[in-house]
């Protein structure tokens, strides 16, 4: 695998981008080698700078759920961007796309659009305080909401892998509005309520974890949440930026039967361009600005091309709704590939293979994962032209475009991997 060229470019981006990357995990830090510089993709595959071809399991870290360039996307973009790029004003197509979001997710009788989803959950909090008048928020560790000052503390993903401090560049006053609590636990968050009670004004969870690797909800965890919010005059905030279109037309939240009080996504609703949305009961969004006191805007919020793109995609989502149940079952496909004794976590098309002993239900049980063995297995899958997520961390992602042919060749390369005597 010749990465001359890519390692040229990072030469060349460390001396103008930090760490040479825009986003931390794109560094390959937790991995040995040099990141790939992608200069294109299509379907499940992807190109680097060096000609090398990669079956591709990141899939932008979860928005492609239809593959690389997927052509209905590509030409939705090229229609969107033909007529102009950007207004700053109402489009016909930012009605559509909030439509649509409405109509899949039922909790959701309103919606924001925004660019991001640190954005989204950055405001879906503020106006969480603003509607409760209380300040504190309750959230998970491992769960990580974007790069929020309040949301850092024991937050997954880059700040794992990367082993950096939770706070650093963040005042203690805001990290002392949060209240991080284990994952699964219902008994930390009874307790939590039982001393802040009346002080809590959000719970915010990913009801899914992709951020300390792929952990999903213990049963009646979600319940438990849903049930003490209710009962202390909290708001339930999900986090379904990864899961939200990814595990179901109606995300997680149809999957376990829960009905929060805000949701927040990004990534498949943009079909691969940057987007977020936040939206919920309309006696809460009401008080968004202009309709209320609650100021949140944005330059680019509703931007017509990543609107098409997203409407391209979950247009062909509800058009395909087979693709879900495919999806489930090649994801299992990989997860069987694994040997008895490794952890493997998997909700839908999400997967974490877990280089630890014993179930992984939570923050602590994630990091005893032995990362220096699943660098092994990543540069290991990477040589045989398989792209799987750089961090013990990630979870990885299947798409629609990940055929028979794909998924039997990546299972292969798995098992060579995991075979005796390798």
């Amino acid at each position: 695998m010749k990465q001359e060229r890519s390692a040229a470019l990072l030469e060349r981006a460390a001396r103008v981008i930090p760490g040479g990357v825009n986003s931390p995990v794109r560094a390959f830090r937790a991995v040995p080698g040099t990141p790939p510089f992608i200069v294109r993709g299509e379907g499940a595959r992807i190109w680097d700078a060096d000609g090398n071809c990669y079956l591709d399991y990141i899939g932008s870290w979860g928005p492609l759920i239809l593959g690389h360039a997927h052509p209905e996307v590509v030409a939705a973009v090229e229609e969107a961007a033909s007529g102009g790029t950007s207004f700053g004003l109402p489009t016909e197509r930012e009605v559509e796309l909030a439509e649509l979001i409405c109509e899949a997710v039922p909790s959701i009788e309103m919606v924001r659009l925004v660019n991001s989803g640190t954005e989204a959950t950055m405001s879906a909090l503020r106006l969480a305080r603003a509607f409760t008048g209380r300040e504190l928020v309750l959230k998970f560790e491992g769960c990580y909401h974007g790069h929020v000052d309040s949301l850092l503390v024991k937050a997954g993903s880059g700040v794992a892998t990367l082993g950096i401090p939770d706070t650093a560049g963040v005042p203690g006053a805001f990290a002392d509005t949060t209240i991080a609590l284990p994952y699964n636990s219902v008994a930390a968050v009874e307790q939590a309520f039982g001393r802040y009670g009346d002080r809590i004004a959000a719970a915010i969870v990913e009801p899914v974890a992709g951020n300390m690797g792929c952990v999903p909800p213990a049963p009646g965890f979600l319940e438990s949440l849903r049930e003490l919010t209710l009962r202390h005059g909290a708001l339930l905030v999900f986090d379904e930026v990864i899961t939200g279109f990814r595990l179901a037309w109606g995300g997680a939240q149809q999957i376990y039967g829960i009905r929060p009080d805000l949701t927040t996504l990004g990534k498949v609703i943009g079909g691969g361009l940057p987007i977020g949305a936040y939206g919920g009961r309309a006696d809460i969004m009401r008080l968004v600005a202009p309709a209320g006191p609650v100021y949140q805007a944005g330059t680019l919020s509703g931007n017509p091309v990543a609107v098409a793109a997203g409407l391209a995609t979950l247009r062909y989502l509800r058009q395909h709704p087979e693709i879900y149940r495919e999806l489930d079952r090649r994801a299992a496909l990989l997860a069987a590939a694994a040997p008895a004794g490794l952890a493997v976590n998997r909700a839908g098309s999400m997967l974490t293979f877990f280089f630890a002993t014993g179930p992984v239900t939570d923050y602590d049980s994630a990091r005893r994962s032995d990362t220096a063995r699943f660098a092994v297995f990543h540069r290991w899958l990477l040589e045989r032209g398989i792209c799987w997520p750089p961090s013990q961390f990630e979870a990885a992602f299947v798409s629609a475009a990940h055929g028979e042919q794909e998924i039997e060749a990546t299972c292969a390369a798995i098992g060579e991997f995991f075979a005796p005597g390798s």
